[in-house]
């Protein structure tokens, strides 16, 4: 995916970090001495991490109450499948930017830790608070209800947080040196 969407347009300079791509022209919010991040770069960050994490809790939820798991193992499925989505899409564009597999295990941990976790702690504590949703059935509109419900609260959470830590060059602030 490519995170120049994130970016508030003012220029600097900075090294070529390690995959030899050149990125003059980027935001100001690289190696913790940002400038602040605006809005838009955190709703961006967010809409990034909340794509993945949907993607996967979707398919976790799905795939728990088509096999009629319990609420326990169900959650947990969608909690990890969450996880490796939203880590999936920054570790792809990174490796993608020519970093090897472990620096960008790296990079993705560090881009993405925080942000995963405050949205599945929000959206999942909604869902597990919404009364009947985690005895729904897939055709029930409450499950779908309460699920994108969580994420909608989810992201109105998230994107502050996520705007504080871009703005002391943390977060989705560190995937910025590699793309």
């Amino acid at each position: 995916m490519d995170h120049s969407t994130h970016h508030s347009g003012t220029a600097h300079d900075h090294a070529t970090p390690t995959g030899g791509h050149d990125h003059g022209g980027h935001g100001g919010h690289h190696g913790g001495q940002a400038q602040g991040a605006s809005w838009s770069m955190a709703v961006k960050a967010t809409l990034h991490c909340l794509t993945g994490c949907a993607i996967g809790e979707i398919l976790g939820m799905v795939i728990g109450t088509a096999l009629m798991w319990g609420n326990a193992p169900t959650m947990v499925l969608a909690i990890t499948l969450a996880f490796v989505f939203g880590y999936s899409f920054t570790l792809f564009a990174v490796v993608r930017a020519g970093v090897s597999l472990k620096a960008a295990i790296k990079v993705a941990l560090a881009a993405d830790t925080v942000s995963i976790t405050v949205m599945e702690l929000v959206d999942n504590t909604i869902i597990a608070l919404t009364p009947g949703a985690m005895d729904a059935h897939l055709s029930d509109g409450l499950f779908w209800y309460a699920l994108l419900g969580g994420f909608a609260v989810a992201f109105v959470i998230t994107t502050p947080v996520n705007k504080w830590m871009i703005g002391r060059g943390k977060g989705h602030a560190v995937v910025h040196a590699y793309h």
